[in-house]
């Protein structure tokens, strides 16, 4: 599997990210997804990156810098064909492995607080996440819960 930044310009990508997005809305109330969609993607302080294997997108995964020593996790998500081959754990791995060289002192995310998110929440955890209260612009939401890890 190889990792590469990402311009988000790529069909394969596009659809991947309108499929998350979609999926988002279906298991959340519209309120409490914080998905981003490519122009929020596309700011300066993420950087996003896809993860590819014999030319076939397997998923992707963003590092959002809060600050000079604290970023966050957005946008991981794995190709429905490439669930359960490693994708997300790779690409989590990466991103921390990013946030360490970068500096960061503290990386955080915010996934859903519902059954269909543990999948998410059992990855997090594995690494290490433990839930925390709301961080950045984030408040307080039934259906959000956040996790953070210190680096």
């Amino acid at each position: 599997m190889e990792l590469i930044v990402d311009d988000l310009t790529g069909p394969e990508i596009m659809d991947l990210i309108r499929e998350h997005l979609k999926s988002m809305f279906e298991s959340s109330p519209p309120e409490s997804v914080h998905a981003l969609d490519l122009t929020g993607l596309k700011q300066p302080e993420i950087t996003f990156w896809s993860a590819w294997e014999h030319g076939q997108l397997m998923g992707c995964g963003a590092l959002k810098e809060l600050d000079g020593s604290h970023g966050e996790i957005k946008s991981m998500r794995t190709a429905a064909i490439h669930l359960r081959k490693g994708v997300a754990r790779s690409l989590l791995a990466h991103i921390i492995e990013e946030a360490k060289r970068r500096g960061y002192s503290r990386l955080s995310l915010e996934t859903g607080s519902m059954a269909a998110f543990d999948p998410a929440k059992r990855l997090y955890a594995s690494f290490g996440f433990k839930e925390c209260a709301p961080f950045s612009n984030y408040e307080l939401d039934p259906n959000s819960l956040f996790m953070t890890l210190e680096l």
